[in-house]
């Protein structure tokens, strides 16, 4: 339940983020449109300022500075039109239009909506004027409208972002739950098997091996109970134990020699004395079947296999080397992923276990320390010294 509690409050804290930066996005876009607009207003003053002049000037005026301000404006659309509405000139309009009258009554139409209009006076005796319309530069009519482009996008990426995490999360999550009913299924089938056997050897044994085949069954029984203890920690809060770790590891590769090829040679190494550690026994056991069956698979049967125990003042060091084909360096942190692996008939969930066991519950680290394809691969588990 608490990881349902924390997805949810994960999407609540991204939803915020998302309105947040939407927010500041379009303040900030509003703001910069407002000062281009200012400044626009002040540019066009400055021209309607300057025709006006010109139409003023005596022998005293620079006109050659007056034309110099009217030439400037070369990005808002203007319209100049007497008192009769009727077109005097224009200025940065569409030039593949402007001989249509019904095109610049229409353009006329969209300025006399957005500003007021500039009175230039002309003949002052009369008191006669003529009348600047203008409308927002392409620029900042493009930015105006930005906001709502970006605002689109943003949300149309978010949703797909969305919408392909949950279904790749979905997939992560089917294939977790494929390999883990294989696992189980993997994990019991060698002890139901073997428990089988001795129920048919049973009916036709005498006394005598009666008590041998019970031995072998009671042991096929702890085998079940320990396959269930594990399975029963994986989610819940394993208790941690001081353990030699020399000892646990011995016992669970004695466990593997008498049941790998003899061609397979399995040496415990030790280099110092006294490898005391922090674990949880069945589900490291757990880990060092994994880890050794991989190798195993990984020479295909045939090859050796070295488990190197060693320690400092603060953490123990397990290293697990094979002399099997080798792991691409590219795959390095890719063979921990759920659904990785090199099998034909594999599902790709026992490294991703190791990894969950060893990071998550003994909060060690299990790591490639090295491979050379063709010759073999050393994992490296880290742990914390009791």
């Amino acid at each position: 339940m608490k990881a349902y509690e924390k997805k949810r409050w994960w999407k609540i804290a991204i939803f915020i983020a998302a309105i947040f930066i939407g927010g500041f996005s379009l303040w900030y876009t509003q703001a910069l449109v407002k000062e281009l607009a200012i400044q626009e207003d002040k540019k066009i003053n400055l021209w309607a300022n300057a025709t006006r002049q010109l139409g003023a000037t005596t022998g005293e005026t620079d006109i050659n500075f007056l034309l110099d301000i009217i030439k400037e404006n070369e990005t808002i659309p203007t319209i100049l039109v007497d008192e009769q509405k009727q077109i005097i000139s224009h200025r940065n309009l569409d030039p593949k239009r402007e001989q249509d009258s019904s095109y610049l009554h229409s353009e006329l139409a969209i300025m006399m909506a957005q500003h007021e209009p500039i009175k230039i006076e002309y003949d002052v005796a009369n008191n006669h004027y003529n009348y600047l319309y203008y409308k927002n530069s392409y620029l900042l009519t493009a930015l105006k409208t930005y906001p709502l482009i970006q605002l689109g996008l943003i949300s149309f990426f978010a949703l797909m972002s969305y919408f392909a995490l949950s279904s790749s999360r979905r997939a992560e999550q089917n294939q977790v739950w494929v390999g883990m009913s294989k696992e189980t299924a993997h994990q019991l089938g060698t002890p139901i098997s073997s428990l089988r056997e001795w129920h048919n050897m049973l009916k036709e044994s005498d006394k005598e091996q009666q008590e041998e085949i019970l031995k072998e069954v009671d042991y096929d029984i702890k085998r079940l109970e320990l396959i269930t203890e594990r399975f029963s920690k994986i989610g819940s809060e394993p208790i941690l134990k001081s353990e030699n770790l020399d000892l646990v590891v011995e016992k669970a590769v004695g466990y593997l020699r008498n049941r790998v090829s003899s061609r397979v040679r399995i040496q415990v190494d030790i280099g110092k004395p006294g490898n005391w550690a922090n674990i949880n026994v069945p589900l490291f056991d757990w880990v060092i079947e994994n880890l050794c069956k991989n190798a195993i698979d990984a020479m295909e049967g045939e090859g050796s296999l070295t488990l190197l125990i060693n320690h400092d003042a603060k953490h123990v060091y397990l290293d697990i080397t094979d002399t099997g084909k080798g792991i691409p360096k590219g795959k390095f942190k890719t063979v921990f992923k759920p659904g990785y692996t090199t099998k034909k008939r594999g599902w790709g969930l026992g490294l991703s276990l190791v990894k969950r066991i060893i990071t998550e519950y003994h909060k060690g680290q299990i790591y490639v320390r090295h491979s050379e394809l063709g010759k073999g691969t050393t994992f490296r588990m880290v742990l914390h010294a009791a």
